[in-house]
């Protein structure tokens, strides 16, 4: 699948746990119902996936954990937080390029309308 239709797929069980659970819960509680809901649509996914980086010639790992990689392309973070920072896409864009993926999305549960809770950043993305 492209990176555009796994994003459909994303934001399609993200409005359905928004829509059953709302807003102000814990993060984990979201990645556990956004893992069902994946799985129900048969998109592929990991949960917590460690990724590494190299510094100096030095491996550190993890250097992070991924909330979720969808089909193998996109990092998918969880948040439920007043307000989705810049330090946030800045974060999510250096997860991706050293997990070396096209397209990341931040999902932000903790608003009234998830639409405004849903930024996308494209890292060398083709089109």
């Amino acid at each position: 699948m492209s990176p555009n239709a796994v994003t459909c797929a994303i934001v399609d069980a993200a409005y359905k746990v928004h829509t059953t659970l709302g807003p102000g819960l814990f993060e984990a509680v979201y990645e556990s119902a956004m893992a069902i809901e994946l799985e129900d649509k048969g998109v592929p996914f990991t949960r917590q996936q460690p990724i590494e980086a190299i510094y100096k010639n030095v491996l550190i790992s993890p250097a992070f954990r991924a909330d979720l990689i969808v089909d193998d392309q996109i990092i998918v973070e969880l948040k439920s937080v007043e307000f989705v920072s810049p330090t946030h896409k800045k974060q999510l864009l250096t997860y991706l390029r050293l997990a070396d993926k096209p397209l990341g999305l931040i999902l932000n549960f903790n608003v009234y309308l998830l639409k405004h809770g849903i930024t996308r950043i494209a890292n060398q993305l083709e089109p």
